[in-house]
Protein backbone atom coordinates (compact mmCIF):
# COMPACT_ATOMS: atom_id res chain seq x y z
CA UNK A 1 0.00 0.00 0.00
CA UNK A 2 0.64 3.76 -0.47
CA UNK A 3 0.80 4.83 3.06
CA UNK A 4 0.69 9.11 3.57
CA UNK A 5 1.03 10.02 7.08
CA UNK A 6 -0.14 13.89 8.29
CA UNK A 7 2.16 14.33 10.94
CA UNK A 8 2.50 17.64 12.95
CA UNK A 9 4.17 16.63 16.10
CA UNK A 10 7.49 16.49 17.19
CA UNK A 11 9.32 13.81 18.86
CA UNK A 12 12.00 14.43 21.99
CA UNK A 13 15.00 11.67 21.76
CA UNK A 14 17.32 12.94 24.51
CA UNK A 15 16.37 14.49 28.14
CA UNK A 16 13.48 14.21 31.00
CA UNK A 17 10.59 14.73 28.02
CA UNK A 18 8.48 11.82 26.67
CA UNK A 19 5.79 13.70 24.83
CA UNK A 20 4.81 11.84 21.66
CA UNK A 21 7.09 8.69 22.11
CA UNK A 22 4.29 6.86 21.39
CA UNK A 23 3.85 7.37 17.93
CA UNK A 24 6.73 6.22 16.68
CA UNK A 25 5.77 5.94 13.22
CA UNK A 26 9.28 4.94 11.87
CA UNK A 27 8.64 1.32 13.86
CA UNK A 28 4.70 1.63 13.65
CA UNK A 29 4.42 1.19 10.30
CA UNK A 30 6.80 -1.21 8.01
CA UNK A 31 8.43 1.37 5.64
CA UNK A 32 9.88 -2.12 3.96
CA UNK A 33 6.56 -3.44 3.01
CA UNK A 34 4.63 -0.30 2.56
CA UNK A 35 5.64 2.92 0.64
CA UNK A 36 5.23 5.48 2.94
CA UNK A 37 4.79 9.26 2.45
CA UNK A 38 5.03 12.10 5.32
CA UNK A 39 2.95 15.17 4.75
CA UNK A 40 4.19 17.51 7.33
CA UNK A 41 4.70 21.02 8.80
CA UNK A 42 7.96 22.31 10.35
CA UNK A 43 7.62 21.31 13.74
CA UNK A 44 5.86 17.58 12.38
CA UNK A 45 8.88 17.39 10.18
CA UNK A 46 11.18 17.18 13.45
CA UNK A 47 8.93 13.86 14.35
CA UNK A 48 9.95 12.03 10.72
CA UNK A 49 12.54 9.70 11.98
CA UNK A 50 12.50 7.06 9.74
CA UNK A 51 15.23 6.41 7.29
CA UNK A 52 15.20 8.93 4.26
CA UNK A 53 15.86 6.13 2.17
CA UNK A 54 12.73 4.62 3.44
CA UNK A 55 10.58 7.39 2.85
CA UNK A 56 8.60 7.73 -0.25
CA UNK A 57 8.19 11.09 -0.07
CA UNK A 58 7.92 13.80 1.93
CA UNK A 59 6.36 17.38 1.35
CA UNK A 60 6.44 20.41 4.05
CA UNK A 61 3.48 23.23 4.38
CA UNK A 62 3.57 26.27 6.55
CA UNK A 63 0.19 24.92 8.03
CA UNK A 64 -1.63 21.60 8.00
CA UNK A 65 -5.22 23.02 8.54
CA UNK A 66 -5.19 24.81 5.25
CA UNK A 67 -6.83 22.88 2.87
CA UNK A 68 -5.29 23.72 -0.23
CA UNK A 69 -2.05 23.11 0.83
CA UNK A 70 -2.77 19.84 2.55
CA UNK A 71 -4.45 18.49 -0.86
CA UNK A 72 -2.17 20.21 -2.98
CA UNK A 73 0.77 18.48 -1.02
CA UNK A 74 -1.48 14.91 -0.97
CA UNK A 75 -1.37 15.80 -4.77
CA UNK A 76 1.74 15.97 -5.66
CA UNK A 77 2.63 12.98 -3.74
CA UNK A 78 0.24 11.08 -5.52
CA UNK A 79 1.69 12.55 -8.79
CA UNK A 80 5.25 11.23 -7.62
CA UNK A 81 4.97 8.13 -6.15
CA UNK A 82 1.54 6.97 -7.10
CA UNK A 83 -2.41 7.22 -5.60
CA UNK A 84 -2.87 6.79 -2.13
CA UNK A 85 -4.31 3.86 -0.19
CA UNK A 86 -4.22 5.20 3.25
CA UNK A 87 -3.96 9.07 4.52
CA UNK A 88 -3.73 8.79 8.22
CA UNK A 89 -4.26 11.60 10.72
CA UNK A 90 -3.64 10.61 14.26
CA UNK A 91 -3.69 14.29 15.79
CA UNK A 92 -7.03 15.82 16.90
CA UNK A 93 -6.38 18.87 14.77
CA UNK A 94 -5.73 16.86 11.57
CA UNK A 95 -8.61 14.48 11.60
CA UNK A 96 -11.33 16.70 10.30
CA UNK A 97 -9.32 18.06 7.53
CA UNK A 98 -7.65 14.82 6.72
CA UNK A 99 -11.21 13.54 5.91
CA UNK A 100 -12.19 16.43 3.54
CA UNK A 101 -8.97 15.65 1.42
CA UNK A 102 -9.90 12.23 1.11
CA UNK A 103 -13.36 12.93 0.05
CA UNK A 104 -11.54 15.78 -2.61
CA UNK A 105 -9.14 13.34 -3.93
CA UNK A 106 -11.12 10.01 -4.14
CA UNK A 107 -8.88 8.28 -1.43
CA UNK A 108 -10.64 5.63 0.76
CA UNK A 109 -11.43 6.30 4.15
CA UNK A 110 -13.30 7.92 6.54
CA UNK A 111 -15.00 11.31 5.03
CA UNK A 112 -16.37 14.35 6.58
CA UNK A 113 -19.88 13.09 7.43
CA UNK A 114 -18.14 10.34 9.15
CA UNK A 115 -15.91 12.04 11.19
CA UNK A 116 -19.05 14.44 12.13
CA UNK A 117 -20.58 11.93 14.55
CA UNK A 118 -17.23 11.93 16.85
CA UNK A 119 -16.05 15.06 15.82
CA UNK A 120 -19.19 17.43 16.23
CA UNK A 121 -20.59 17.97 19.69
CA UNK A 122 -24.50 18.08 18.69
CA UNK A 123 -24.28 15.40 15.87
CA UNK A 124 -22.56 13.09 18.58
CA UNK A 125 -25.16 14.01 21.48
CA UNK A 126 -27.85 13.68 18.67
CA UNK A 127 -27.00 10.61 17.92
CA UNK A 128 -26.47 8.79 21.46
CA UNK A 129 -29.60 10.22 22.62
CA UNK A 130 -31.33 8.59 19.70
CA UNK A 131 -30.02 5.33 21.16
CA UNK A 132 -31.69 6.46 24.65
CA UNK A 133 -28.64 7.02 26.17
CA UNK A 134 -28.76 9.80 28.91
CA UNK A 135 -27.07 13.24 27.39
CA UNK A 136 -27.30 16.95 28.96
CA UNK A 137 -29.78 18.52 27.56
CA UNK A 138 -28.57 20.84 24.16
CA UNK A 139 -28.89 23.01 21.61
CA UNK A 140 -27.35 25.01 18.80
CA UNK A 141 -26.43 28.54 19.53
CA UNK A 142 -28.45 29.05 15.94
CA UNK A 143 -28.56 32.57 16.42
CA UNK A 144 -28.70 34.52 19.62
CA UNK A 145 -32.51 34.47 20.33
CA UNK A 146 -33.01 30.77 20.15
CA UNK A 147 -29.68 30.91 22.54
CA UNK A 148 -31.27 33.24 25.28
CA UNK A 149 -34.49 31.60 24.95
CA UNK A 150 -32.66 27.72 25.88
CA UNK A 151 -31.16 29.36 28.64
CA UNK A 152 -34.34 30.67 30.04
CA UNK A 153 -35.77 27.29 29.30
CA UNK A 154 -33.02 25.30 30.83
CA UNK A 155 -31.98 27.38 33.71
CA UNK A 156 -28.66 28.59 34.91
CA UNK A 157 -25.72 27.61 34.88
CA UNK A 158 -25.07 26.65 31.69
CA UNK A 159 -21.97 25.54 29.33
CA UNK A 160 -21.28 27.46 26.23
CA UNK A 161 -18.77 25.58 23.80
CA UNK A 162 -17.62 24.98 20.45
CA UNK A 163 -19.30 22.46 18.51
CA UNK A 164 -15.94 21.04 16.75
CA UNK A 165 -13.45 22.16 19.48
CA UNK A 166 -10.89 19.79 21.31
CA UNK A 167 -9.99 19.67 24.87
CA UNK A 168 -11.65 23.12 26.92
CA UNK A 169 -10.55 25.68 24.67
CA UNK A 170 -13.29 28.02 23.93
CA UNK A 171 -15.74 26.71 26.92
CA UNK A 172 -17.46 28.62 29.28
CA UNK A 173 -19.88 28.15 32.17
CA UNK A 174 -22.14 31.16 31.78
CA UNK A 175 -23.47 31.95 35.46
CA UNK A 176 -26.52 34.19 34.50
CA UNK A 177 -28.34 35.49 30.94
CA UNK A 178 -26.43 39.63 31.04
CA UNK A 179 -23.07 36.96 31.23
CA UNK A 180 -24.60 34.81 27.40
CA UNK A 181 -25.73 37.91 25.86
CA UNK A 182 -22.24 39.55 26.40
CA UNK A 183 -20.47 36.11 25.37
CA UNK A 184 -23.08 35.78 22.44
CA UNK A 185 -21.75 39.10 20.81
CA UNK A 186 -18.03 38.02 20.78
CA UNK A 187 -18.58 34.21 19.12
CA UNK A 188 -20.13 33.11 15.77
CA UNK A 189 -23.04 31.28 17.19
CA UNK A 190 -23.15 28.87 14.25
CA UNK A 191 -20.32 27.87 15.87
CA UNK A 192 -21.28 27.15 19.29
CA UNK A 193 -23.67 25.38 21.37
CA UNK A 194 -25.41 25.27 24.61
CA UNK A 195 -25.46 22.55 27.50
CA UNK A 196 -27.26 22.12 30.79
CA UNK A 197 -24.99 22.12 33.46
CA UNK A 198 -24.38 18.95 35.09
CA UNK A 199 -23.25 18.42 38.33
CA UNK A 200 -21.12 15.47 39.23
CA UNK A 201 -17.59 13.89 38.66
CA UNK A 202 -16.09 13.40 35.16
CA UNK A 203 -14.77 10.16 34.33
CA UNK A 204 -12.94 9.47 30.98
CA UNK A 205 -12.50 5.95 29.46
CA UNK A 206 -9.87 5.29 26.70
CA UNK A 207 -10.03 2.39 24.48
CA UNK A 208 -9.92 0.63 21.20
CA UNK A 209 -13.08 -0.02 19.18
CA UNK A 210 -12.50 -3.06 16.61
CA UNK A 211 -14.26 -3.69 13.11
CA UNK A 212 -17.57 -5.23 14.61
CA UNK A 213 -17.50 -2.29 17.14
CA UNK A 214 -16.86 -4.31 19.54
CA UNK A 215 -14.20 -3.00 22.16
CA UNK A 216 -11.37 -5.35 22.56
CA UNK A 217 -9.54 -3.19 25.61
CA UNK A 218 -10.69 0.22 27.73
CA UNK A 219 -9.61 1.71 30.54
CA UNK A 220 -11.60 3.79 32.77
CA UNK A 221 -10.41 6.48 34.96
CA UNK A 222 -11.77 9.44 36.92
CA UNK A 223 -10.69 12.89 36.78
CA UNK A 224 -9.59 14.83 39.70
CA UNK A 225 -10.95 18.35 38.83
CA UNK A 226 -11.90 19.24 35.54
CA UNK A 227 -10.18 20.45 31.98
CA UNK A 228 -12.54 23.41 32.16
CA UNK A 229 -10.63 24.70 35.39
CA UNK A 230 -7.36 23.54 33.79
CA UNK A 231 -7.49 25.84 30.97
CA UNK A 232 -9.99 29.07 32.34
CA UNK A 233 -8.97 29.17 35.86
CA UNK A 234 -4.90 27.67 35.76
CA UNK A 235 -6.14 24.86 38.34
CA UNK A 236 -3.91 21.17 38.32
CA UNK A 237 -6.03 18.54 36.26
CA UNK A 238 -4.99 15.22 37.47
CA UNK A 239 -6.77 11.55 36.53
CA UNK A 240 -7.03 8.06 38.22
CA UNK A 241 -7.41 4.48 36.81
CA UNK A 242 -10.38 2.99 38.13
CA UNK A 243 -9.98 -0.88 39.95
CA UNK A 244 -13.02 -3.16 39.45
CA UNK A 245 -16.30 -2.14 40.79
CA UNK A 246 -19.75 -2.11 40.14
CA UNK A 247 -19.34 1.47 39.40
CA UNK A 248 -16.54 0.82 36.73
CA UNK A 249 -18.57 -2.19 35.05
CA UNK A 250 -21.50 0.17 34.85
CA UNK A 251 -19.06 2.97 32.86
CA UNK A 252 -17.72 -0.54 31.08
CA UNK A 253 -21.17 -1.07 29.80
CA UNK A 254 -22.23 2.53 28.95
CA UNK A 255 -18.77 3.08 26.89
CA UNK A 256 -20.38 -0.07 24.95
CA UNK A 257 -23.16 1.41 24.10
CA UNK A 258 -21.98 4.99 23.05
CA UNK A 259 -19.43 3.60 20.71
CA UNK A 260 -22.46 1.37 18.99
CA UNK A 261 -24.71 4.07 18.88
CA UNK A 262 -21.97 6.23 17.09
CA UNK A 263 -20.74 3.07 14.63
CA UNK A 264 -17.34 3.19 15.48
CA UNK A 265 -15.34 0.86 14.21
CA UNK A 266 -11.38 0.58 14.23
CA UNK A 267 -10.41 2.99 16.05
CA UNK A 268 -8.94 4.27 19.70
CA UNK A 269 -11.62 6.42 21.61
CA UNK A 270 -11.84 9.13 24.74
CA UNK A 271 -15.26 9.30 26.50
CA UNK A 272 -16.28 11.55 29.12
CA UNK A 273 -19.26 11.53 31.22
CA UNK A 274 -20.39 12.28 34.43
CA UNK A 275 -21.44 10.18 37.23
CA UNK A 276 -24.36 12.33 39.07
CA UNK A 277 -24.77 12.51 42.65
CA UNK A 278 -27.70 10.09 41.94
CA UNK A 279 -25.61 7.56 40.35
CA UNK A 280 -26.93 7.80 36.95
CA UNK A 281 -24.56 7.85 33.82
CA UNK A 282 -24.53 11.23 31.36
CA UNK A 283 -22.71 11.55 28.18
CA UNK A 284 -20.38 14.09 28.22
CA UNK A 285 -18.61 13.72 24.74
CA UNK A 286 -16.26 11.16 22.78
CA UNK A 287 -13.80 11.77 20.46
CA UNK A 288 -12.12 9.16 17.94
CA UNK A 289 -8.60 9.16 18.63
CA UNK A 290 -6.26 8.78 21.80
CA UNK A 291 -6.47 10.92 24.80
CA UNK A 292 -4.56 13.23 25.69
CA UNK A 293 -2.22 14.59 28.09
CA UNK A 294 -0.18 11.22 29.97
CA UNK A 295 -3.19 9.04 28.92
CA UNK A 296 -1.06 7.24 25.97
CA UNK A 297 1.67 6.74 28.18
CA UNK A 298 0.22 5.58 31.25
CA UNK A 299 -1.77 3.14 28.85
CA UNK A 300 0.81 1.55 27.74
CA UNK A 301 2.88 1.12 31.42
CA UNK A 302 0.05 -0.37 32.83
CA UNK A 303 -1.55 -2.03 30.11
CA UNK A 304 1.22 -2.76 27.67
CA UNK A 305 -1.32 -1.16 25.17
CA UNK A 306 0.12 1.48 22.99
CA UNK A 307 -3.16 3.06 21.36
CA UNK A 308 -0.98 4.55 18.58
CA UNK A 309 0.12 0.86 17.13
CA UNK A 310 -3.30 -0.67 17.62
CA UNK A 311 -4.81 2.22 15.23
CA UNK A 312 -1.64 2.32 12.93
CA UNK A 313 -2.33 -1.19 12.54
CA UNK A 314 -5.95 -1.39 12.43
CA UNK A 315 -5.06 1.12 9.39
CA UNK A 316 -1.93 -0.63 7.42
CA UNK A 317 -2.39 -4.10 8.14
CA UNK A 318 -6.13 -4.20 8.54
CA UNK A 319 -6.41 -5.75 12.02
CA UNK A 320 -5.11 -4.83 15.90
CA UNK A 321 -4.74 -7.65 18.09
CA UNK A 322 -4.55 -6.54 22.16
CA UNK A 323 -1.91 -7.64 24.37
CA UNK A 324 -3.29 -10.28 26.90
CA UNK A 325 -4.03 -8.37 30.15
CA UNK A 326 -3.84 -9.42 33.77
CA UNK A 327 -3.85 -8.26 36.92
CA UNK A 328 -5.94 -5.06 38.07
CA UNK A 329 -3.57 -2.35 37.77
CA UNK A 330 -4.05 1.21 38.69
CA UNK A 331 -2.16 4.40 38.61
CA UNK A 332 -2.58 8.45 37.65
CA UNK A 333 -1.35 11.44 36.44
CA UNK A 334 -0.95 14.86 37.77
CA UNK A 335 -0.09 18.25 35.49
CA UNK A 336 0.28 21.45 37.33
CA UNK A 337 0.11 24.70 34.85
CA UNK A 338 2.07 27.52 33.94
CA UNK A 339 2.12 30.22 36.58
CA UNK A 340 0.93 33.31 35.75
CA UNK A 341 2.76 36.36 34.60
CA UNK A 342 4.43 34.56 31.87
CA UNK A 343 7.48 34.61 30.21
CA UNK A 344 9.24 34.25 33.17
CA UNK A 345 12.48 32.48 34.68
CA UNK A 346 12.60 29.05 36.62
CA UNK A 347 14.19 30.26 40.65
CA UNK A 348 13.14 27.04 42.11
CA UNK A 349 10.83 24.32 41.58
CA UNK A 350 9.99 21.09 44.22
CA UNK A 351 10.49 17.81 42.59
CA UNK A 352 8.03 15.03 44.40
CA UNK A 353 10.20 12.11 42.65
CA UNK A 354 11.88 11.50 45.98
CA UNK A 355 9.19 12.17 48.19
CA UNK A 356 6.45 9.73 46.70
CA UNK A 357 7.04 6.14 45.44
CA UNK A 358 3.97 5.75 43.51
CA UNK A 359 5.60 8.72 40.87
CA UNK A 360 7.03 6.99 37.72
CA UNK A 361 8.01 9.67 35.87
CA UNK A 362 8.38 13.31 36.48
CA UNK A 363 9.23 16.68 34.21
CA UNK A 364 9.39 19.90 36.20
CA UNK A 365 11.14 23.14 34.16
CA UNK A 366 14.80 23.63 35.20
CA UNK A 367 15.78 26.42 37.11
CA UNK A 368 17.06 29.07 34.96
CA UNK A 369 14.35 28.12 32.03
CA UNK A 370 12.50 30.31 30.79
CA UNK A 371 8.94 29.22 30.42
CA UNK A 372 6.76 30.84 27.60
CA UNK A 373 2.86 31.88 27.79
CA UNK A 374 0.73 28.97 25.52
CA UNK A 375 0.92 25.43 25.19
CA UNK A 376 -1.77 22.28 25.46
CA UNK A 377 -1.32 19.41 28.30
CA UNK A 378 2.10 18.53 26.41
CA UNK A 379 3.55 21.98 27.05
CA UNK A 380 6.54 21.75 30.02
CA UNK A 381 4.02 22.98 32.55
CA UNK A 382 5.25 23.96 36.29
CA UNK A 383 4.73 19.82 37.04
CA UNK A 384 3.58 17.01 35.34
CA UNK A 385 4.02 13.53 36.69
CA UNK A 386 2.71 9.90 36.26
CA UNK A 387 2.36 7.81 38.75
CA UNK A 388 1.69 4.00 39.22
CA UNK A 389 0.14 1.69 42.15
CA UNK A 390 -3.03 1.41 43.91
CA UNK A 391 -6.38 3.44 43.08
CA UNK A 392 -6.28 4.91 46.47
CA UNK A 393 -2.54 5.24 47.38
CA UNK A 394 -2.52 7.22 43.85
CA UNK A 395 -5.17 9.71 44.25
CA UNK A 396 -4.06 10.69 47.82
CA UNK A 397 -0.82 11.06 46.25
CA UNK A 398 -1.85 13.01 43.33
CA UNK A 399 -3.46 15.22 45.96
CA UNK A 400 -0.99 15.68 48.37
CA UNK A 401 1.27 16.49 45.24
CA UNK A 402 -0.88 19.61 44.50
CA UNK A 403 -0.64 20.61 47.91
CA UNK A 404 2.64 20.50 48.65
CA UNK A 405 4.64 21.49 45.08
CA UNK A 406 5.90 24.87 44.73
CA UNK A 407 7.14 26.71 42.13
CA UNK A 408 8.93 30.04 41.92
CA UNK A 409 9.85 32.39 38.85
CA UNK A 410 10.99 35.93 38.47
CA UNK A 411 10.30 38.10 35.98
CA UNK A 412 12.02 38.18 32.30
CA UNK A 413 13.40 41.60 31.91
CA UNK A 414 11.71 43.37 28.53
Amino acid sequence: MHIVVINRWPRFQEGPRWDFSMGRFEELIDHERHQVSYVVDAVGATGVLADPERIADLVEVEDLNDFEALCGAVQKITDRVGPVDRLIAVSEATIGIAAEVRAALGIAGPRPEDVALYRNKLRMKEAVAKAGIRTPRFASCGSAESAVDFARATGFPLILKPVSGAGSRGVHRVEDEATLTTLLDQIDTGDYELEEYIDGPIYHVDGFVGEDSQIPFMAVSRYINDCLSFEAAGQPLGSVVVQASPLRSRVEEFARRCVSALNMASMPFHLELFVTAEGDLVFLEIAGRIGGAEVPYLTDKLFGVNLFELWLDALCEGGATVPPQTGDPSGGWLIIPKPAGLPAEVVSVTSMRDHFTTVWRELVPTPGEVMEPGGSYDAVHSGRFILTGDESAVEEDIREIIARFRIETAPVPQ
